[in-house]
């Protein structure tokens, strides 16, 4: 029993090396991907240093990073085995009398932990970091808001208030929308007659108006008028806003709960958070999985040939199951199917062919 366990350690540590130098990676490639995306868009502001824009870029990652977490495992284990079958330590353990079982414990344990820790510990802080992130994105790249409307970036919102209805265009959102940064506004009267356009370079929601900060107005038939401070009445509720200008990467697994209160309690849509939730509920489950779709394609001893045949088979197979998984979060998001079906389903279906071929493989 000492042995075994001695052994189960030895494997463990594998799997927990070789699964986190595979996040990292994914990690590294992708603040590099974004890194130039937020220089492209800082191009022409000035007053932003470069460390600014690679703090900025920093703490978005691992919001970004957490859904490469089930690709991590699935690389990561693969990674494992093929490193244990070449030193000819799985064929040592196999002459021992270990089963694929046995000697699968050790991964499947440590998905399922790291799958924990991750939903627990690694999303709220994800979710912090994201959230700093767009403050200090919406504060640095102020952008000439005359040319907003030539970019796909930013949010759209139409609203009506005692000053008559308005559509509200911000270019950076941070606490979870209540905070917008470069911003217009395009006012009608109740006749959808263009009253004016407002540009402002911040906006905080008050109960009941957008108090805004550095604003310019511009009414038809007279010339521009600056304010330091200018409010804009509004009949948007905190909730409402959140739901429009929100994004789930800010909002962490503990907050969850409470946002889909407040959205039901607001009369509004609460699908995207409760599929957010149940998603995160099945992490363990599909980390889990991937170790098991790992298995399956890099536990055949090196002499046996073929091993970059079935690699590429298992990352395919992999990709799959990752296109079943947004597949299916779209469906639950568009109301199609619960929460609970489209976040449990691929996880189960990701699980169950796996053991069904080990079973095959090892069993007969």
């Amino acid at each position: 029993m000492m042995m075994r366990t001695i052994l189960w350690r030895y494997v463990a540590l594998r799997f927990v090396g070789t699964i986190l130098m595979t996040f990292f990676a994914c990690f590294t490639l992708i603040y590099l991907v974004d890194f130039i995306e937020i220089l492209r868009q800082s191009a022409g502001v000035e007053g932003v240093s470069f460390l600014k824009l690679a703090t900025i870029t920093f703490l978005r990652m691992p919001a970004f990073a957490e859904l490469t977490l089930p690709f991590a495992a699935l690389v990561g284990t693969i990674t494992a085995f093929l490193r244990l079958s070449r030193s000819s330590e799985l064929t040592i353990m196999r002459a021992a009398g270990m089963s694929v079982w046995q000697f699968l414990i050790p991964g499947v344990v440590i998905a399922v932990l790291l799958g924990v820790l991750s939903i627990t510990v690694y999303n709220p802080l994800a979710a912090a970091a994201s959230a700093e992130s767009e403050r200090m994105r919406a504060a640095s790249l102020k952008r000439n808001v005359s040319s907003l409307l030539k970019g796909s970036d930013g949010a759209w919102l139409r609203q009506n208030s005692a000053d008559g209805p308005s559509v509200l265009y911000a270019a950076n959102t941070a606490n979870q929308g209540l905070f917008l940064g470069n911003l217009f506004i395009l006012q009608y009267d109740e006749a959808d007659k263009f009253l004016a356009r407002i540009e402002a370079t911040t906006a905080f929601l008050k109960p009941g108006y957008w108090d805004m900060t550095d604003v310019l107005v511009v009414r038809p038939g007279r010339p521009p008028e600056r304010y330091g401070k200018y409010h804009v009445a509004t009949n948007l509720t905190r909730a409402q806003v959140r739901d429009a200008f929100g994004s789930l990467f800010t909002v962490s697994f503990w907050d969850l709960p409470r946002q889909i209160e407040l959205a039901e309690k607001a009369g509004l849509s609460a699908t995207r958070y409760k599929v957010q939730h149940a998603l995160m509920m099945s992490r363990p489950l599909m980390l889990a999985a991937m170790v098991l779709l790992g298995a399956t394609v890099s536990l055949r001893a090196f002499r046996f040939g073929g091993i970059q045949t079935m690699i590429i088979r298992g990352l395919v197979v992999g990709l799959g199951v990752f296109m079943l998984a947004e597949i299916s979060r779209q469906f639950g998001v568009s109301g199609l199917v619960s929460p609970w079906t489209a976040a449990w389903v691929p996880a189960l279906v990701a699980c169950l062919y796996p053991l069904t071929a080990l079973l095959y493989q090892e069993d007969g």
